[in-house]
């Protein structure tokens, strides 16, 4: 295919849910001359408590519809899926496949004074023990405390945002963390930069919050001039 067509191309974007917007308004501020085609797996929402099995063969179903619609790079804008099935993904798809977890990871090493990285993520991203593994990757004697939150994407996901209900989920959720005292903490699944405000509250105002959707969109936009496919 030509670089001149293949540049034509829009960006192919999934998650499982509304999360994944948080990415693709990075992306968008980032590209704004890009087109993007973005699929939300509501059908199946939520992936945390789902299988790393079944989270790479929905990925792998919703990469291979990407590529028969036509994109020219695809973005796993979900931890979970991304934890599960990133290198399947490279493996199998024809056009080049990014994940999230391991721009957070560097994100997050870059701003800890102090080496200590909490990680707040669904079931299945902190299963997967993928974070831990990007993060010493990049910083050995990183201290790495995870933090599992069923039901808090669903919380969002329905747009229950302001109940009395999620601001006690929320500080059950911050507790563990607090009490190791971490400097920095991964919002580990792009539904959580939507109560940013909240888990900051509930953290702490000294804690950093780290968002990857900004590393990935400059990762995608540097993958897209470096291959010379960029519009």
């Amino acid at each position: 295919m030509q670089t001149d067509h293949v540049a034509r191309l829009p960006i192919g974007m999934f998650d499982s849910g509304i999360g994944g917007l948080t990415v693709l308004h990075e992306c968008l501020v980032a590209m704004p001359h890009e087109d993007f085609v973005y699929l939300g797996d509501t059908a199946r929402f939520p992936y945390g408590p789902k299988s790393q099995a079944d989270l790479c063969h929905f990925s792998m179903e919703i990469a291979s519809y990407l590529d028969q619609v036509g994109v020219k790079l695809i973005v796993v804008a979900c931890f979970s899926a991304t934890a599960a099935a990133l290198p399947a993904l490279q493996a199998h798809c024809a056009t080049p496949v990014v994940g999230i977890v391991t721009p957070g990871a560097r994100a997050a090493v870059q701003s800890s004074r102090y080496r200590r990285i909490g990680v707040m993520a669904t079931e299945a991203t902190v299963a997967s023990a993928s974070y831990l593994r990007a993060i010493t990757a990049l910083d050995a004697g990183a201290q790495v405390h995870q933090q599992a939150c069923p039901g808090l994407a669903t919380f969002i996901q329905e747009g229950d945002v302001f109940s009395s209900q999620l601001v006690e989920r929320v500080r059950e959720l911050a507790a563990p963390l607090r009490a190791v005292r971490p400097d920095v903490v991964i919002m580990g699944c792009t539904h959580y930069p939507l109560i940013a405000p909240m888990l900051q509250r509930h953290l702490g105002r000294e804690v950093t919050l780290v968002n990857p959707a900004a590393e990935i969109a400059a990762e995608v936009e540097e993958i897209l001039c470096r291959q010379g496919i960029a519009r």
